[in-house]
């Protein structure tokens, strides 16, 4: 039996409407289980670069959740003037919708991380032990070979001593530029130093073995293969510690310790 094309035409809208309709449920009821995910798998890279999660600790959202709210201070800064910002909740914040929104953001200079836009606010992590802040955690992000790499960066309370690195979203080659996630690579950052004496920035990604931390203390092991995305986390490095990033902030640190 053949149908009419009225017939065909309508039997195919009633499907799509309903595929629709099925699609904007689903997206809608699993919505707040999805935003949870994203919360605690940054919550979780948070603490690893905190060293609170061992290398293959297994934790569930709960235990993460309990770890991150004892040991962790979330708070809001504006970048400018490195002063913390307190008419924003930092649990609502997110920044990279903020660094894409012209009006809480601005045009980045040119630079060789391809950063395009900052935002006014960003959002930096206190590590707490004892009552003591014991590091001190910043988001860093920047373009390597085939993506922007997003991750944090972990500093010793002298504002030099690197804690650890992270990347928690990045698509770089695999054995190559995704080894910037091998644990390997991870563990050589600790101990190293981000700036010299009179604060100039001066860690970096060495092209080839860097030396261990006390007797190379500005490099890192490049990684093999990856020359542009090892060049890409010098650059991004540069950046947010620098005056368009961090800079501000972790100066007022320095001038809040000197007094």
């Amino acid at each position: 039996m053949q149908h009419s094309t009225a017939y065909i035409i309508g039997f195919s809208t009633v499907v799509c409407v309903i595929c629709a309709l099925f699609v904007a449920t689903s997206e809608v009821s699993l919505r707040p289980l999805k935003e949870r995910n994203i919360r605690v798998d940054r919550q979780k890279n948070i603490l690893s670069v905190a060293g609170l999660v061992e290398p293959g600790e297994k934790l569930d959202a709960e235990q993460i959740d309990n770890r991150f709210e004892q040991s962790i201070r979330p708070i809001l800064i504006d970048l400018a003037t490195g002063e913390e910002n307190t008419g924003i909740d930092p649990a609502s914040f997110n920044q990279r919708a903020a660094a894409r929104d012209p009006a809480r953001s601005s045009a980045a200079p040119p630079n060789p991380s391809k950063v395009l836009r900052v935002p006014d606010q960003a959002l930096i992590y206190e590590v707490v032990k004892n009552g003591e802040v014991d590091s001190i955690i910043i988001p860093i992000e920047g373009y390597g070979l085939w993506s922007v790499l997003y991750g944090y960066l972990a500093l010793a309370p002298d504002l030099r001593t690197i804690r650890g690195i992270t990347y928690y979203d990045q698509k770089e080659t695999a054995g190559l530029g995704g080894e910037v996630e091998n644990p390997s690579w991870k563990a050589k950052w600790v101990g190293r130093k981000a700036f010299d004496e009179r604060g100039r920035i001066k860690i970096a990604v060495a092209k080839g073995p860097a030396g261990p931390p006390d007797k190379d203390p500005y490099r890192v092991d490049g990684l093999s293969g990856a020359t542009i995305t090892s060049r890409g986390v010098t650059n991004m490095l540069q950046f947010w510690l620098g005056a368009e990033g961090f800079g501000p902030y972790l100066n007022r640190l320095r001038g809040q310790a000197g007094a």
